[in-house]
């Protein structure tokens, strides 16, 4: 036996639907700040951590330090034969 479905039933459920979207739609701006809030919390606290650790050591007056050493640029001199031509009208 077949059952056809209400148009009353259709738009009840229609309405369900709308409700339910509003009212996520309003809790997700009540809570979306208090959420950013904590994760940059968080994020803060990860990131200040990390660099909290790496402070440098304090330097006397007229000291020097290097962090690290330039690369040289060598050249390959062996890169093939140059070839002269001619343009040909």
């Amino acid at each position: 036996m077949l059952q056809f479905a209400s148009a009353t039933g259709f738009i009840r459920t229609i309405l369900i639907i709308l409700v339910i979207y509003y009212v996520l739609k309003v809790i997700t701006r009540l809570f979306a700040p208090l959420l950013m809030k904590f994760v940059a919390k968080k994020a803060q606290e990860r990131f200040g951590g990390s660099f909290q650790n790496q402070r440098e050591p304090e330097k006397k007056e007229g000291e020097v330090t290097i962090d690290k050493v330039p690369k040289t640029k060598s050249s390959n001199k062996n890169v093939g034969d140059y070839i002269d031509y001619e343009e040909i009208d």
